[in-house]
């Protein structure tokens, strides 16, 4: 059984780092900033080597990721709307790029998605996998990060600034060694994703920069 626990981020590392040859799921409702968070974890990579974004519904914005520091000169976006190629095309990608952020169509089985698994680890490719439907089979992520809640600095009384993005993330997995962890996250809106200090106690004091 899982229990909560504070982060122990390791540097340089961090928990919200892209690790070579293992799959981050990031999930959660349309608008809580996932996608958002997902791309971010692109930033460091590409200041190495190229990255790729692997887009399903068409609608993946190049822009979203240059605002959270991925490398403008080193992004791909892929439009993949056939569902039915979809498992050949990350395949390929992942022999050609070591990082890579991919949405996953509903329809994707199980075992093709544990068989790319295997293939991001022969292949050393960090993959954050974004499901547009269920959460990912059971084995296939190392890490995964539920986002929670979101909310906005600014505004009282029903007017104001919206001034900083607050976003609350639950994570799980191999990744944190069987432990659930709070994890709340900020930024503004158009600056790099940063990890708070602490949540209601149960963060550690170090901070983390993503991207």
């Amino acid at each position: 059984m899982e229990s909560a626990e504070s982060v122990a981020f390791r540097p340089p590392e961090g928990l919200l780092s892209l690790q070579s040859g293992r799959i981050t799921e990031v999930s959660g409702f349309t608008g809580l900033g996932v996608t958002r968070l997902g791309l971010s974890m692109l930033a460091a990579p590409s200041r190495r080597s190229l990255v790729v974004a692997l887009d399903v519904k068409g609608w993946l914005s190049p822009l979203a990721a240059w605002e959270v520091g991925v490398d403008p000169g080193r992004l791909v976006v892929v439009r993949c709307p056939d569902e039915r190629l979809w498992t050949q095309v990350v395949a390929a990608l992942m022999d050609g790029v070591r990082a890579m952020y991919a949405e996953v169509p509903s329809t994707i089985r199980s075992h093709d998605l544990r068989r790319l698994a295997a293939l991001a680890r022969a292949r050393r490719t960090g993959v954050v996998f974004r499901p547009l439907g269920e959460e990912l089979p059971a084995g296939v992520a190392h890490l995964r990060l539920r986002a929670r809640e979101v909310r906005w600095d600014g505004l009282e009384a029903g007017h104001g600034r919206l001034e900083r993005r607050h976003l609350v993330l639950e994570a799980s997995g191999r990744g944190t060694a069987g432990m659930t962890r709070r994890i709340e996250m900020v930024d503004d809106g158009t600056d790099v994703m940063r990890v708070v200090p602490r949540l209601g106690g149960d963060v550690g004091k170090r901070l983390a920069v993503v991207g």
